[in-house]
């Protein structure tokens, strides 16, 4: 393209984004969604708001450590610069390959975010941009470079700047600006510094090494050492306050090179794999895993039916309660506090609202169960994904220096899912059955998303790193600690890549995985996309998952081994029949008289529990537990307790006379008030306890004579929804978002940008035009004549004004019908809204 039919530079940001096509701006909206926040009236205030403090802060942190690096180089170079000097910057006198390959890549990617404007020849760096990444004596540069000659010497006298001219081997001249000009040509000629310093001490040069990467500061005495006059003398050193003095950015560029950064990093970490299995024991591994989280889940859940803990008033679970539900769990603390926020996170659990409030089960724990397992899982793991509680917070301190618990506020993290994404998708691009060294992913994710300033002391994201491998793990998402294919499909991810011909033997070999340009983190799934993938990872966990089984071992010594897991109505049953003694590959269960008269309690009779073992005992029924279940059950019921306070009758008086002889009976208040009926003073629960406490075996009845069943209730809340995960900022808008804002932009661009005619453009950009109501419609009623186009200001029921370029077609009634340029079609308008009108250029409509 020859130099005329070249398009003219911009002038601004705003210029830059008007030359932009709606892919591109789309892009930039997409990955910057608070602009569109509400929505810019224009492109000129969509600029505005990019330039804005908060929105090139995000966008900062939202870099690659190399485009960030670009963006470091530019704050430092020539507003504007040129593409060579930004390559100077980058890859230094040597010209590094690996930095050359990647900048351009680098400075498209500052471009599509809006945070470098302009042709190769005329590069600027957003204003905001510059300000937070330049570098001032309040603000070092990540660059560790200083101030520049000009800066520097700004309120120097000039017959000091002319000293140093010549000391440097410059003639004098006659004003301080054309002396800093001098001096800087010297600083940055190559040949000529290098002659320089050449001649400089080598004390002098130590120095000159020891501030050449940062800080570029130092502090001098009022006669400064001969090492350091000799630099003073010469510029190479200059004073910026009283006692310091600093090395100048085109001194610091020499001596590095012409490298603004000493490591620059245009190749992202490689994610290595620590060891390689078999996929096939990766996904049993995994399947395993799964299978104890849902065990373990119910089990919490289990433990919680009749009313869990009660909810501290600030909110969450004490430490008291964590640690019985760590034991209850078999467990430590901070796994535990895992289980119990994923539970709250999916829904299962949550706070009953009652008066003495405590938390429970939510009705939609009863659905869940009801599920078949890989489903339950998938839901679990799902949630686990989207959720921004983090439960390995939990135990630290807040900003207020106050305990983080459980279930309690301040566990929200909003970068969260995004990392959890980030890792696994990581995960998914090594070969099947990788499992990656954790050290070079942290170190990937610092590449991704770099650490800025102060924030280097507190690297959450590496931290949500580390409890997402874990966490993965526990889950079944992962299987020593691979990726497995069920956790692979829920994440939608592709087919894992093949790995090298030869795959490493142990522990100890590497295996690099990713190419020169990272894959740029997964979207999150639409939920569309998000229940295919859940249907496909529930069809591959499935198969491997264990049957329920249907029966157990009965063991003479009164105990009954469930070799695997067993069917929801049988488990059910047997944990009424029976205490568990022992969990894990296979459950011991123990027979106890407290457990059988539970049974009992609970509605059933004799003869229903020996069929019940019967018909699920792949042994037989050992006589020893035959004769504990008629040995209770004869006992169960022959005394009866009532409310009187509390009474207690037996048909057999010999019965109640051996109550009243024993001792332990003295608590209870006692009384004979016929030969078959005791009074206590006990209330009736008491009573029960008192008596089985003592070896008998007393029924509760009604006030009818009934014996009451006393099966355990289960305690639900009231119909609760799972947690909202809290938004990272703005959401990413979707297509008909995205195209409904563009369309309103660029409506709002046309109206502000059309040019009007001589006389009748505002005083102000941006201010809407103001006429009279009758020149108003004079003005439209000729324009329907001549079929001209309008400029108008409108203000909508709302309050909101805005602008629109419009051919008006009739005018009646006190509105005005017309084509609207900036919304594609006709409308109509109040005339009294219609704040004013200005006629078009005659090129225009």
């Amino acid at each position: 393209m020859s130099t005329e039919d070249r398009p003219p530079a911009p002038r601004s940001l705003a210029e830059a984004l008007r030359g932009r096509d709606d892919v591109s701006l789309g892009r930039l909206l997409r990955s910057r969604p608070d602009l569109i926040t509400p929505v810019p009236t224009d492109l000129t205030q969509l600029a505005t708001r990019a330039g804005t403090r908060a929105s090139v802060v995000r966008a900062l942190e939202r870099l690659d450590r190399f485009a960030l690096q670009t963006a470091e180089a530019l704050a430092v170079a020539a507003d504007p610069a040129t593409y060579d000097e930004l390559l100077g910057l980058m890859a230094g006198d040597d010209a590094d390959p690996a930095v050359v390959a990647a900048l351009p890549h680098a400075l498209d990617t500052l471009r599509e975010q809006a945070l470098v404007w302009g042709d190769d020849d005329r590069l600027r760096l957003v204003r905001t941009a510059r300000e937070l990444l330049a570098p001032s004596p309040q603000h070092p540069s990540p660059t560790g470079l200083g101030p520049t000659v000009q800066e520097a010497t700004a309120g120097m006298s000039p017959g000091r700047i002319q000293e140093i001219v010549v000391a440097a081997g410059l003639p004098s001249t006659h004003d301080s600006v054309s002396a800093v000009t001098a001096l800087t040509g010297l600083f940055t000629h190559r040949k000529r510094m290098a002659a320089l310093l050449a001649g400089a001490p080598a004390d002098s040069l130590e120095v000159l090494e020891r501030l050449v990467w940062g800080p570029p500061y130092g502090q001098v005495t009022p006669d400064p050492a001969p090492r350091l006059r000799w630099l003073l003398d010469r510029g190479l050193l200059l004073p910026t306050a009283p006692g310091t003095v600093v090395l100048p950015r085109e001194v610091a560029l020499h001596l590095r090179r012409g490298l603004a950064h000493r490591t620059p990093e245009p190749v992202p970490p490689v994610v290595e794999a620590a060891a390689v299995h078999r996929p096939q024991v990766v996904d049993s591994t995994a399947a395993g895993q799964a299978y104890t989280a849902l065990a373990t889940v119910e089990e919490l859940l289990k433990d919680w039916d009749e009313g869990g803990p009660a909810v501290l008033r600030a909110g969450g679970l004490s430490v008291r309660d964590l640690k019985r539900t760590a034991v209850a769990l078999d467990t430590s603390e901070p796994v535990a506090a895992f289980w119990v926020e994923l539970a709250y996170a999916a829904g299962l659990i949550a706070s009953d609202g009652e008066a003495d409030e405590r938390y429970a089960a939510t009705p939609e724990y009863d659905e869940w169960r009801e599920l078949p397992a890989a489903e339950r899982w998938s839901r679990l793991v799902t949630a686990w994904l989207a959720a921004t509680r983090t439960a390995g917070l939990v135990g630290g301190r807040d900003a207020k220096d106050r305990t983080l618990s459980a279930l309690g506020p301040g566990l929200d993290r909003s970068a969260a899912p995004e990392v959890r994404h980030r890792v696994l998708g990581l995960l998914a691009g090594l070969p099947e059955g990788a499992a990656p060294d954790a050290g070079s992913v942290l170190a990937r994710l610092r590449w991704e998303r770099p650490l800025r300033g102060d924030r280097r002391e507190d690297d959450l994201r590496g931290r949500l790193a580390e409890w997402t491998l874990s966490e993965a793990e526990l889950l079944g998402v992962t299987g020593r600690g691979a990726l497995s294919a069920h956790g692979r499909a829920l994440l939608g991810a592709p087919a894992a890549p093949s790995g090298p011909g030869e795959e490493p033997s142990g522990p100890g070999d590497k295996l690099p995985v990713h190419h020169h340009r990272p894959a740029p983190p997964r979207a999150r799934l639409s939920p569309a996309e998000q229940a295919v993938a859940s249907a496909a990872a529930v069809r591959l966990l499935t198969p491997l998952l264990p049957e329920p089984l249907d029966h157990v071992l009965l063991q003479a010594d009164l105990t009954a081994v469930a070799p695997g897991p067993l069917e929801k109505h049988l488990a059910d049953m047997l944990g009424v029949l029976a205490d568990v003694e022992s969990k894990g590959g296979a459950t011991v269960y123990r027979f106890t008289p407290g457990s059988v008269r539970r049974a009992l309690d609970a509605g059933q009779a004799a003869s229903d529990l020996h069929a019940f073992l019967a018909a699920h005992s792949r042994t037989p029924v050992p006589q020893p537990l035959a004769y504990l279940i008629d040995d209770v059950a004869r006992r169960h019921g022959q005394l009866r307790v009532g409310a009187a306070s509390a009474y207690v009758r037996c048909d057999d008086d010999a019965v109640l006379s051996e109550i009243l002889a024993d001792k332990r009976a003295a608590a209870l208040g006692l009384r004979r008030l016929a030969p078959t009926v005791l009074a206590a003073q006990a209330d009736p629960s008491g009573l029960l306890e008192g008596l089985r406490a003592m070896g008998f075996a007393p029924a509760a009845e009604s006030a009818e004579g009934d014996v009451l069943i006393t099966r355990a209730l289960a305690h639900r809340t009231p119909p609760r929804t799972a947690p909202e995960p809290v938004p990272d900022g703005p959401p990413v808008p979707d297509d008909t978002l995205l195209a409904a804002a563009l369309r309103a932009i660029r409506a709002g661009d046309l109206a502000s940008t059309t040019p009007r005619k001589p006389g009748t453009a505002p005083s102000a950009d941006g201010e809407l035009p103001r006429t009279g109501s009758a020149e108003t419609l004079a003005t439209m009623q000729a324009a329907v004549l001549t079929g001209g186009a309008l400029w108008i200001g409108y203000v909508n029921a709302e309050g909101t004004a805005s602008q629109r370029v419009i051919a008006p077609i009739r005018v009646e009634g006190g509105f005005v019908t017309a084509y609207d340029h900036t919304a594609d079609e006709v409308r109509t308008y109040p005339l009294h809204r219609v704040t004013g009108v200005a006629e078009l250029a005659d090129d225009v409509g």
